[in-house]
């Protein structure tokens, strides 16, 4: 089965080198990633996801606006039905990590992550569904 990752880049932040980066290294792992593109609103993430029928959602932030924007996509989702489970990366303190766990993101990658644990985290999330 391959594994289908929808990556999106919410709101204003416009830097995206990481998320290109990521989203090729996703696909090269064998994934079928479905990039979004910069300036993602959360219902389109969400409407998005749905209509992709992703097995994981990935949520990329630098702006530092993650505890504002995720619970907007996490909430999007719920109101359209999906269950799926959404990791962030970016620039992401410990703490607001914690909080981000604690509102249901299933995985968080800082800087400096590899992709090894990226891959093997989203295999094991989609294995547990």
């Amino acid at each position: 089965m391959t594994i289908r990752v929808l990556v999106a880049k919410v709101g204003l932040d416009g830097h995206d080198r990481g998320v290109n980066v990521i989203t090729r290294m996703l696909r090269d792992a064998g994934m079928e990633v479905i990039y979004t593109g910069l300036f993602q609103t959360p219902d389109s993430v969400a409407r998005s996801a749905v209509d992709e029928d992703v097995d994981v959602v990935g949520l990329s932030i630098l702006s530092g606006a993650h505890l504002t924007l995720v619970p907007l996509v996490l909430e999007a989702l719920r109101t359209k039905g999906s269950d799926v489970p959404v990791v962030v990366g970016g620039i992401i303190p410990d703490e607001d990590a914690d909080e981000l766990a604690t509102m249901g993101v299933a995985a968080t990658f800082g800087p400096g992550a590899s992709l090894e644990r990226i891959v093997a985290t989203l295999e094991e999330l989609v294995t547990r569904r």
